[in-house]
């Protein structure tokens, strides 16, 4: 049976790979670690973890992930986002290991009209994004069997999110200011899960760098509108300008990606961010 290791199970999209492993328990044995079991900055740590296990896949969900902070934390975002990484693709490399690698659409800079390609120019413009960026270089530089997926504004019924922050404060306020003119695409994690296992699945595979996410584009405004009308909420929404909500690290105003090659090549079809979304509030709402 092929081994499958997960780092940072505890996150949203471990969680979510957790909820469906039943689903493919007659196939792989799932190894799941998380912060507290494996320390990816210690080489020596994730060395061992690969010598006793020699898994056939990992996937690493382990992440920096406080994109403010980071502004703050350069060293935590990179030893975690970047040194991590590269021990995981080391280990991969020597165990003969497929990673499968998650980065984020934070590595552009946001400025242009078009949906970014996987060959298209990268100009992180926060730390977070530079730190993330330069683990997708020695992923793919270490371990010539690399799948970077880039995603985006991932949320889910697990740990802290977007649409568990909105939903508590339409409970707890009457209206709410939300910055309108920053473009992306919301993305489920649980869709992510999904995609990656089928990737694992496909027989041929491709090695690079891909883009998953839902579609199509929105924005945080429209967003937040689409889970209070999910959640029956009547909390007033007004929009905001970047300007007038300020934050410590800056953000990509638009950083919408082009899915075609991950549908062309793995023949895996994005859902709509609404219907993933109104999934999503179901769960909550059970």
């Amino acid at each position: 049976m092929k081994k499958i290791l997960v780092t940072g199970s505890n996150g949203q999209l471990g969680n979510c790979i957790k909820h469906i492993a039943e689903n493919f328990e007659n196939k792989y044995e799932f190894i799941f670690t998380d912060s507290q079991t494996l320390d990816v900055t210690n080489s020596e740590q994730v060395q061992s973890l690969f010598y006793d296990n020699k898994p056939d896949f990992c996937i690493n969900a382990s992440a920096y992930t406080a994109v403010d902070l980071a502004e703050k934390e350069p060293e935590k975002a990179f030893a975690v986002n970047a040194e991590g990484v590269a021990n995981i693709a080391e280990a991969c490399a020597e165990f003969k290991t497929i990673l499968i690698h998650v980065s984020t659409d934070y590595v552009f800079d946001g400025e242009t009209n078009l949906d970014y390609a996987e060959d298209d120019f990268t100009n992180p413009i926060g730390v977070y994004g530079q730190s993330k960026l330069k683990g997708e270089e020695l992923a793919l530089d270490i371990n010539p069997k690399t799948i970077i997926l880039r995603t985006s504004w991932l949320y889910s019924e697990f740990n802290k999110n977007f649409v568990k922050t909105m939903l508590n404060l339409f409970s707890q306020k009457e209206e709410l200011g939300i910055v309108a003119d920053q473009f992306g695409q919301p993305t489920n994690a649980n869709d992510l899960a999904e995609a990656i296992m089928a990737i694992i699945e496909a027989k041929n595979k491709t090695f690079g760098v891909f883009h998953f996410s839902n579609y199509p584009e929105t924005t945080w405004f429209e967003f937040a509108q689409k889970i209070a009308e999910f959640s029956k909420s009547n909390i007033k929404l007004n929009p905001l300008t970047t300007e007038q909500y300020p934050t410590p690290a800056k953000r990509p105003k638009r950083s919408t990606m082009c899915l075609d090659k991950i549908e062309k090549t793995y023949k895996i079809e994005p859902k709509h961010w609404e219907n993933s979304l109104e999934d999503c509030i179901g769960v909550l709402s059970k």
